[in-house]
C-alpha cells in the first residue's frame, strides 16, 4: 500500500512538473541565436481572410539586426501587433526557421557592440 502510494505521488509530481514547464517554457527559444533590432517603422501591415471571413492582421518587420558581437544580419518577422516605434528587441533565431521568438528589451540590456550599432 505504502509503495502504490509513493509511486502514484511520484507520477503526480511528474505531470504537474511537466505541465508547468509546458506552460512556462518557450520551446520556440531553446537553441536559437540572439540577435538585438530597433523598431523604426511602422511595418508592413498583411491582411488574411480566412475561410470563414475572418480577417486576421499581421506587422512584417525587415530590419538589420546585431548579435552579441556586433555582426550584422537582415532579419525578416512578422508580429501580430503594430510594435512600439524605437524599442528594443531581442530576436530568437533559428537555421532555417528564421526568427522564432521575440521579447522588447530596455537599453540597458544591450550588448555593448550591440548598443554602438544602434545608436
Amino acid at each position: 500500500m505504502k509503495k502504490s502510494m509513493i509511486v502514484i505521488g511520484i507520477i503526480v509530481v511528474i505531470i504537474v512538473a511537466g505541465a508547468f514547464f509546458m506552460q512556462n517554457v518557450n520551446l520556440n527559444r531553446f537553441g536559437a541565436d540572439e540577435y538585438y533590432t530597433q523598431i523604426n517603422g511602422k511595418g508592413n501591415k498583411m491582411e488574411e481572410k480566412m475561410s470563414d471571413g475572418t480577417i486576421y492582421i499581421n506587422y512584417e518587420y525587415e530590419l538589420p539586426a546585431y548579435n552579441k558581437d556586433g555582426e550584422q544580419k537582415t532579419l525578416t518577422f512578422t508580429a501580430n501587433k503594430q510594435l512600439r516605434e524605437n524599442a528594443y528587441l531581442l530576436l530568437f533565431v533559428k537555421d532555417g526557421k528564421g526568427v522564432t521568438s521575440y521579447q522588447e528589451v530596455t537599453a540597458k540590456e544591450l550588448p555593448e557592440k550591440v548598443a554602438e550599432k544602434l545608436k
